[in-house]
């Protein structure tokens, strides 16, 4: 019997280690058996020093303004993320006369770091399951389209109660396992943040979309941001003169003794969204209905907004985060759907769920419930609808629209109403002055473009009725269309007061355009998610059916934008056969700012970059094995959108490197982790400091640090 139990342990253990760098875990439930293979792995903390204290790694990690991840440097709030995050913020500052985009940014003092309207850090406090609890209160008696209601309903009641505790904290209760599962997590926002350190977009974007999602990688990703907070209570506040820099409870040490192949590496961050436990059905959906028509849209789009942002200065500081927002998952698109394809994975997902419906007509599990051909049918269901509007969100959606459309959504959904709401005659709406945002010739030209590319893609059921009109008045020519919206609408006009119960309103150009595109959004939403609920019931009970065959195996729930670790080791990976080094040093990066020099945009530099990465002795930042300034490397840790600018530690807990990017080959790893080629790019921390020095002349920051 003794004999009979080491073998099923040592094939458990088996099992576990073969998959052991894939996952993204809870930090408050962390499974032993994850704990255990770590430690084989060389991490040295003890367990709960990921969760649990003042001292705990937890605390030293940010959400990075609900779209990133970050890390506190220094005991006086610094924190380190990528320079993609801080995008925004660096371009919301920069001007023609002060380009900090183009030339950068250092604060030498307090005194000249930048406050950032809008932008905050949260602090995760606690995490705990809550399931039973909701389960409680009759969660599982819900019909599924108002299960979230039902959740929302309690996230606010007990939002409300721990405000009354502590104003600075605030909950959110989120789906883990399909559904299978609900977690509250509490956290601490900050809203004052400024900008301290960023370089050159050369640098902090290098290799542009030449290099994005590409390895080998010398993109030096990063941007420093400082916590500020009331100077009398030490906690969070709104921006104010007399706000002061943070105490942080935990701040993450900073090494400069880099790794070896096979050392550890673990980050912490906020992955955003992954999708492992979807279905072939699901992925053929993904592959097809989204992110085909997601990069041919784009497409359109960006050559002609790169095409203008070439033109003209201040066209392309207006356009640059945009137009890298768009890019970066337009080629991610492009990566999953070739990864999905050459690795067969709509076909190993349907050869798993014939296993998983075995498995369920063996034992009976969720039998009556569970039905693989309920859900196939139900998929193809709503495929077509779901492709029409994903053409429609790439098209006329408010994150990749002009200012137009986004003005005439908006002049129909309530939100900007203002004037006494007992009084309809004196309602109206008004749209401030913020042609610093959008330029007129580009985004009339990529309307127009979009408009005609969206008609050839879809049927005629899904177009609006403004085409009619496109045809009727203007004869087809959408260019003519746009520029008389642009020239008649009211909506265009800053400052003016619009007021909507008028009848003049309705006759408005630009507001009967967005009424158009409302009435088509509403008809699309609703034909393509008729069958939603009954497909996300589906969903989770095949999770449920996964979970419950493997349950003497750890499993993960997908990303939701909550707190997860990932571990593994640094390593290289084959690349077309051959290896593909597991790190990139100085003079990879003096070489292709020589291609810049010839004519390749995406990487041309400044001549002082070139010249201090073509430097011999890169003193204290030389990597020891190597004897080389060590620019960025791969592990094979699992990361996903969100996770940018997550901390990469080494087994002390040390700062090692910034996440920042995935490899091309494994970009289908959002529903499907490759353990051969999945890797995570990383900047390495002596390459940041490096820059800090000899670029920056950063002294006052570097000593904060205290880097060893």
């Amino acid at each position: 019997m003794k004999k009979l139990l080491v073998l099923l342990f040592t094939f458990h253990f088996s099992l576990l280690t073969s998959s052991a760098d894939e996952g993204m875990w809870t930090l408050y439930n962390l499974p032993n058996a994850v704990y255990e293979v770590m430690k084989q792995e060389n991490y040295e903390l003890p367990y709960g020093a990921l969760y649990y204290g003042d001292d705990a790694v937890k605390n030293c990690v940010v959400n990075f303004g609900g779209y990133c991840s970050g890390v506190v440097v220094s005991p006086n709030g610094l924190v380190f993320t990528n320079h993609h995050c801080g995008f925004e913020a660096i371009r919301s500052h920069s001007t023609v006369e002060h380009d900090y985009m183009l030339n950068g940014f250092v604060a030498n003092s307090y005194e000249e770091e930048l406050p950032n309207e809008k932008l905050f850090v949260s602090f995760m406090i606690e995490q705990k399951d809550i399931t039973a609890y909701l389960d409680s209160l009759g969660l599982n008696q819900v019909i599924e389209d108002k299960r979230s209601q039902f959740v929302d309903s309690i996230e606010n009641v007990m939002l409300k109660e721990i405000e009354k505790q502590d104003s600075t904290l605030r909950v959110e209760i989120k789906p883990f396992y399909e559904g299978n599962q609900y977690f509250l997590t509490t956290y601490r926002d900050y809203h004052d943040v400024r900008l301290v350190f960023a370089l050159p977009k050369s640098m902090g974007k290098f290799g542009g979309e030449t290099d994005n999602w590409m390895w080998p990688r010398q993109t030096c990703d990063f941007s420093v941001f400082r916590i500020y907070v009331d100077p009398n209570t030490g906690g969070p506040a709104k921006y104010s003169e007399k706000n002061v820099p943070m105490k942080p409870k935990k701040w993450a040490p900073v090494s400069l003794q880099g790794y070896v192949p096979g050392s550890f590496s673990m980050t912490i961050g906020y992955p955003g969204s992954t999708s492992r436990y979807l279905s072939s059905y699901g992925i053929k959906e993904r592959r097809d209905a989204e992110n085909e028509p997601r990069y041919k849209t784009r497409e359109v789009k960006q050559n002609i907004m790169i095409r203008h942002m070439r033109a003209d200065e201040a066209v392309r500081i207006k356009y640059d985060s945009k137009y890298a927002q768009s890019s970066n998952y337009w080629k991610n698109s492009i990566g999953m759907n070739k990864c999905i394809d050459s690795i067969g994975l709509i076909q190993q997902k349907a050869a798993y769920e014939r296993k998983i419906r075995q498995w369920q007509d063996s034992t009976g599990f969720l039998k009556g419930k569970l039905d693989f051909d309920l859900l196939e049918r139900l998929y193809a269901k709503q495929f077509n609808a779901v492709k029409a509007l994903t053409y429609f969100y790439e098209t006329f959606g408010s994150r990749s629209a002009d200012e137009l459309t986004r003005r005439a959504f908006r002049a129909h959904n309530g939100s900007i109403v203002k004037g006494d709401k007992d009084k309809p005659k004196k309602q109206y709406i008004e749209f401030k002055d913020n042609s610093d945002e959008w330029d007129e010739a580009t985004d009339k030209e990529m309307m127009a473009a979009a408009m005609k590319f969206y008609r050839e893609q879809v049927e005629e059921k899904y177009l609006p009725d403004l085409y009619q009109v496109v045809d009727r008045d203007f004869g087809g020519d959408y260019q003519k269309y746009i520029n008389y919206l642009f020239k008649k609408s009211q909506l265009m006009k800053n400052g003016k007061k619009i007021y909507i119960n008028k009848k003049s309103f309705m006759k408005d150009s630009g507001v009967a355009y967005g009424l158009s595109l409302t009435n088509t959004l509403e008809m699309l939403y609703e034909k393509a998610t008729a069958v939603y609920d009954s497909i996300a019931i589906q969903e989770r009970y095949l999770c449920a059916a996964k979970l419950r065959m493997e349950e003497d195996m750890p499993n993960y729930s997908d990303a939701n934008f909550t707190m997860r670790l990932s571990y593994g080791q640094v390593g290289e990976y084959l690349l077309a056969g051959k290896p593909s080094g597991y790190y990139t040093e100085a003079s990879s990066i003096v070489e292709k700012m020589t291609q810049g020099e010839n004519g390749v945009i995406d990487y041309e530099a400044e001549p002082i970059m070139k010249e201090l990465l073509s430097k011999k002795d890169f003193g204290k930042y030389t990597d020891k094995t190597t004897g080389k300034l060590h620019l960025c490397f791969l592990s094979n840790n699992d990361i996903t959108g969100g996770n940018s600018g997550s901390p990469m530690f080494n087994g002390k807990g040390e700062l090692i490197g910034l996440a920042f990017d995935g490899n091309w080959d494994s970009l289908s790893s959002d529903i499907f982790f490759d353990k051969q080629l999945a890797r995570c790019i990383g900047v390495d921390i002596r390459y940041v400091l490096y820059m800090m020095e000899s670029w920056g002349k950063a002294d006052r920051l570097l000593k904060e640090i205290n880097a060893q």
